[in-house]
């Protein structure tokens, strides 16, 4: 496998980057997220083998050329209401440290600002200063959720 880490069954950093050159994103791309999604990938900015092949088969791809194809598929899949809340419930567990149960303020910040250019939220600047200036400190799963539910609800 093209991809994979020397030393691991797994890809990481270094095959992320070379795969987002082959998908032609950069690896700051929301589609990379919404690709994980559908990997089931428990980590950001790693994939096991078996989340990678159950991945591509679950996008019914068997190849990086089939896979890049599906990239405006996958944008798409943000304009779902349904499919924006999974991949948004999904953002927090994967984007969080192993063995933590909170989100550090920083990566939850980057992840809302990503996740809210979707959605053109014109408060998310705001909301994530206060966040800084006030709070502080990691970002719960329940404060997770229900900034979403906020959201939905105005």
């Amino acid at each position: 496998m093209r991809y994979k880490d020397n030393y691991a069954d797994m890809i990481l950093v270094d095959g992320i980057s070379l795969l987002c050159n082959d998908l032609q994103v950069e690896p700051d791309d929301i589609v990379m997220l919404v690709l994980s999604w559908h990997m089931k990938a428990a980590t950001m900015c790693e994939f096991s083998k078996q989340e990678f092949f159950t991945g591509l088969q679950a996008l019914g791809v068997d190849s990086v050329g089939k896979l890049r194809e599906k990239i405006p598929l996958m944008r798409a899949e943000l304009k779902d209401e349904y499919k924006f809340r999974e991949i948004y419930n999904f953002a927090f567990g994967w984007a969080k440290e192993k063995g933590q149960k909170s989100l550090a303020l920083d990566t939850a910040i980057g992840m809302w600002q990503l996740l809210f250019a979707e959605k053109n939220w014109p408060l998310v600047d705001h909301w994530c200063q206060f966040l800084q200036a006030k709070h502080n400190k990691a970002i719960s799963r329940d404060t997770w959720s229900q900034l979403l539910e906020f959201l939905e609800d105005n």
